[in-house]
């Protein structure tokens, strides 16, 4: 008898992401067939959440969650992560709608996941594999790892990605409740949870490619929480120590 293959999800948080669901998402489901994606959408004012709702209507391994309104990135997954953790899936993904995170490294990853309890998709490992950024948020975002990673202690790569595949038992062991962090900040602090954890983490190398359309939702607001919380996980380290 077969063994029946272990249950993968992709969580894609969209905000007005109307223009790329319809061609990401059969992308992302043709990897493997027991590949399922969960879109979180905020209430889009352009409509991506009545599109998602009419792919999962004509397909069973396209599921929806409905927010009331832009609530930021972190809580999206995390609503994304406690609907997997109610279900069985062992494989939970973030990964962007956009394009930004290419399909084709989904199975890369999960091949690493047989190693891994978390694996983080870098932009930085052996080199910089970003495509058609500025050099500002190049810069932005290659100096922002630096950051983080010396203040907290990091040992990763690229802790500000938001490519990253988990298995079952790291989410359900750190506490999500209990993250509250956006943009940036929850990168670095689901991480940071999972690596004070004791879990083993990978880093598998990507190309990351900027959106094809849409608008970045990166803001200032994000920036300065990452240029504090980072601090915040310093302190929560030394505490615990002590």
């Amino acid at each position: 008898m077969t063994e029946k293959p272990d249950r993968t999800l992709i969580v894609m948080p969209t905000y007005n992401e109307r223009e790329n669901l319809p061609q990401i998402v059969p992308l992302v489901l043709s990897q493997d067939p027991s590949i399922h994606v969960l879109i979180v959408d905020d209430n889009s004012p352009d409509g991506t959440g009545e599109l998602a709702d009419t792919m999962a209507a004509e397909n069973e391994r396209i599921h929806v969650i409905h927010r009331p309104g832009k609530q930021g990135l972190g809580t999206a997954y995390i609503a994304g992560f406690s609907w997997a953790l109610e279900r069985d899936y062992e494989y939970i993904f973030e990964m962007d709608s956009d394009f930004s995170h290419n399909p084709d490294h989904i199975p890369q990853f999960l091949e690493a996941a047989r190693e891994y309890d978390l694996v983080l998709g870098s932009r930085y490992l052996k080199g910089v594999t970003v495509i058609n950024w500025p050099m500002s948020r190049l810069l932005l975002s290659f100096f922002a790892n630096k950051y983080a990673r010396v203040i907290t202690g990091l040992p990763f790569t690229d802790t500000t990605g938001g490519f990253k595949c988990y298995r079952r038992k790291v989410l359900e062991e750190i506490d999500l409740d209990r993250i509250t962090s956006e943009g940036y900040s929850f990168q670095i602090e689901t991480t940071f949870r999972a690596w004070r954890k004791g879990f083993k983490i990978g880093e598998l190398k990507i190309i990351f490619t900027d959106r094809n359309e849409g608008t970045s939702k990166m803001s200032g607001k994000i920036i300065r929480e990452a240029v504090w919380k980072v601090w915040w996980l310093r302190l929560l380290r030394i505490v615990r120590k002590l």
